[in-house]
């Protein structure tokens, strides 16, 4: 980093490392080397950073505020160089975005695709985490911008900006021919003659599908669960049951014709919210600010608002090259009905 000392490199690696020498095979360079910028620091502060202690080393507390130094100039490093490409135009530049597991497919892909094309000098670095970890790394600034289930469950949103925003309701993916699948609404009492699979912990729509169900009195522990959406889904695509998931969990096989999702009627559960946030604390680059609006389009293709109100049904050929439409089959009783 053009503005960063020799000292800062070698001081945060070992700091990491917890040790010179694991910090030399790391850095490429020998341990005396490290150990003098180290010891010059030392000096020119007045005191120790570092503390031996069994195995290595460890940071005084004179060391962690260095560290913590260091990283705050780290990221203003980070936002000079980018306001510096904005001067310049967006010829080249890096956008770190963080995401929830549900957008591994489908809207997150399509839109990194999209702006790969469209500035191949940007690249994209795209960290998949739980909802709880995609708010606090967007509250901290160590990314550009996170999509998230709004709002997260620790309520943690200090220093969090929400941009842009779908609803994202609670309802069941089933199979494109099942008996469910063209009505518009659904009830807890209409997927009760069914397998039903639902959500785990730690997933945030396991609490909303827990409480959902205990309005009816219906405890979740007697069916099938799973804390993995894509398994949920892989699950209903194999006919073993239908899924309790939000519309964001589903939506990419609904608008690839291989489910149909069905929200529940309305009730006194909160809807989520998927939401593109920034912190509060920085300024988002050009390339960020271009990311996020391919983002927030992309967002209102996924919504389901102003969706037709039946499910999005795909067409598909028949062996003789004919259009057929995939929801006319008939009914199987291998997928998830009653038992």
């Amino acid at each position: 980093m053009l503005l960063m000392s020799r000292f800062a490199k070698y001081f945060a690696v070992v700091s990491k490392a917890g040790s010179i020498r694991r910090a030399s095979e790391t850095l490429h360079v020998s341990p005396s080397a490290i150990d003098r910028q180290l010891l010059q620091a030392e000096e020119d502060l007045g005191v120790p950073l570092f503390e031996r202690v069994p195995g290595g080393l460890r940071l005084t507390a004179a060391g962690e505020l260095v560290a913590d130094t260091l990283r705050r100039w780290s990221k203003d490093h980070g936002r000079l160089l980018s306001q510096i490409e904005d001067l310049q135009g967006l010829k080249r530049g890096h956008v770190q975005v963080a995401v929830i597991d549900a957008l591994a497919e489908g809207l997150v892909p399509d839109v990194v695709e999209a702006a790969a094309v469209a500035f191949p000098g940007v690249t994209v670095g795209v960290r998949v985490l739980d909802n709880e970890a995609v708010a606090q790394q967007v509250a901290s600034g160590d990314v550009d911008l996170g999509l998230l289930l709004w709002p997260p469950v620790s309520h943690a949103t200090q220093g969090i900006q929400v941009r842009a925003s779908i609803p994202v309701p609670l309802g069941l993916a089933v199979p494109i021919d099942h008996p469910l699948a063209r009505r518009t609404a659904l009830s807890v009492a209409d997927t009760l003659p069914f397998r039903i699979i639902v959500p785990g912990a730690p997933l945030v729509i396991h609490e909303q599908t827990k409480a959902l169900y205990r309005q009816h009195r219906v405890d979740v522990d007697q069916f099938m669960t799973c804390n993995n959406t894509q398994l949920i889904r892989a699950l209903v695509r194999k006919r073993t049951g239908v899924g309790v998931l939000s519309w964001i969990d589903a939506a990419a096989d609904v608008l690839q014709g291989r489910l149909a999702f069905v929200p529940f009627q309305a009730s006194r559960i909160p809807t989520l919210a998927l939401s593109l946030c920034v912190s509060t604390h920085s300024q988002p680059s050009r390339a960020a600010r271009e990311l996020m609006q391919r983002f927030e389009e992309a967002m209102q293709v996924y919504s389901p608002v102003g969706r037709p109100e039946r499910p999005v049904v795909a067409e598909r050929r028949d062996g003789a090259g004919k259009s057929a439409r995939a929801g006319r089959a008939a009914p199987r009783r291998d997928d998830g009905a009653s038992q």
